[in-house]
């Protein structure tokens, strides 16, 4: 398993914002401490991976260090902060592509960043700069599915990718909740809203349906939008996951026998690093099961 991080990430932040430095530097220092993953250092995309998803307006308002999201504050330097988290997504789904499976552990986070709107905590939509330099390419996929565990609605990516014939945008997220988006499936986004209080029974459940469904599109590639805020500690959600959940979902997800990647989103609990480290040994042991056994396990 590829890690891609940089400590440049940790260099910046909001006093009392729950999008802090310490959600990476915490999960670096747990992950290191496994030998199967081998860290990779980040590095920052281009303005024209950027521009292929956002107008040059919002690449402009970021590069200012402008913004009109209270959730997404102002800060210094956060264009460069924001240009290296896509980076590294461009680097995983690049990784993957090729049979590797990798991890982006960068902020900050993407999937609320729509095409010309910053907001909760997203400055450029990571996942779709990655896939659309990926899908771009000669030899790239012609399908790929992205599966949304976040607890929150991945409107950025859905706005993103609304009637595209080559993706599949799947969301898993507490309704109602921020930012109240995601009620219903329509075209090629499904969405799967989940009443608080959601326990991780109830949730495998309709994850399984959800794989289901992905399986369906044919996908050649899978792209994962890592979020655990979904934990039941989670200091800004109201989901009853626990630790061991994400561990099952990465098992499930492995069982598609696709190559994959996936990027942090959300997860603003002291238990983060635990909840990822779960998530990337679910994937890992799912992914050295049995073609017969890990279908199974999806279903």
């Amino acid at each position: 398993m590829k890690i891609i991080f940089s400590s440049e990430c940790a260099n910046y932040g909001s006093p009392g914002h729950p999008e802090s430095p310490r959600r990476v530097t915490g999960s670096a220092e747990l992950l290191r401490q496994n030998p199967r993953h081998e860290f990779v250092v980040a590095r920052p995309c281009d303005e024209a991976d950027i521009l292929r998803v956002h107008t040059p307006r919002l690449l402009e308002q970021v590069r200012r260090g402008e913004s009109g999201d209270p959730d997404t504050p102002p800060i210094a330097g956060i264009f460069e902060h924001a240009r290296r988290s896509a980076g590294a997504a461009i680097q995983a789904a690049s990784l993957a592509w090729r049979g590797t499976p990798a991890f982006s552990l960068m902020r900050p986070p993407g999937h609320h960043a729509c095409r010309d709107r910053v907001m909760g905590f997203c400055y450029f939509n990571n996942v779709a700069i990655a896939l659309a330099r990926l899908l771009a390419e000669p030899t790239g996929p012609q399908r790929v599915a992205i599966i949304d565990f976040d607890c929150h609605h991945g409107n950025g990516t859905e706005d993103i990718f609304r009637g595209s014939k080559e993706v599949l945008c799947v969301s898993l997220h507490q309704s109602p909740c921020y930012p109240g988006t995601g009620l219903r499936s329509e075209g090629n986004a499904l969405n799967y809203p989940l009443p608080s209080e959601t326990h991780p029974e109830q949730y495998l459940e309709v994850f399984a349906r959800a794989l289901e469904e992905a399986r369906k599109f044919g996908p050649e590639l899978v792209a994962v939008e890592a979020g655990f805020d979904a934990y039941k500690r989670d200091p800004i959600t109201d989901m009853r996951l626990e630790i061991e959940t994400f561990g099952e979902i990465g098992r499930r997800l492995a069982a598609l026998r696709l190559p994959m990647f996936a990027l942090l989103e959300g997860g603003y609990s002291s238990q983060l690093p635990k909840c990822v480290a779960a998530f990337l040994d679910g994937w890992e042991a799912g992914s050295t099961t049995q073609p017969g056994d890990g279908r199974t396990a999806a279903e």
